[in-house]
């Protein structure tokens, strides 16, 4: 029995550093392939951030939550964490913190595109 829960851990923790290296997945849609977080919602970069700092906080951070990373991410190629004044830590790809959008019910819808003409799909392509 010991022999299994151990086995269990090891399998769980080489998740856990998977997960650390690759906080999203790509997808293949009609407009092309795209970043999607784990659960498969599409992430969207705002042009009014700067490189490596997000602008987006308070009732904008309501409707694009950040997609998140804990205290101990590490920038890995990349992909980067972004420090946020409210404390937390989000993810960034070439430098464009990552947002998802409050509109967006299930995986694969992507309502965001292009609203206010500053929120974009994250092209992994």
């Amino acid at each position: 029995m010991k022999r299994i829960a151990f086995g269990l851990a090891s399998v769980l923790a080489t998740v856990g550093m998977g997960f650390a290296a690759e906080p999203a997945m790509t997808a293949k849609t009609p407009k092309g392939e795209i970043y999607t977080d784990m659960k498969g919602m599409t992430l969207y970069t705002f042009d009014k951030d700067k490189a490596g700092a997000s602008s987006c906080y308070d009732a904008c951070a309501e409707a694009w939550p950040a997609l998140k990373a804990d205290a101990k991410s590490k920038a890995d190629g990349a992909w980067t964490v972004v420090d946020r004044t409210d404390g937390t830590k989000m993810w960034a790809y070439d430098g464009k913190p990552l947002y998802t959008y409050a509109k967006d019910k299930k995986a694969g819808e992507m309502n965001g595109e292009g609203v206010g003409g500053v929120w974009h799909m994250a092209k992994a392509s």
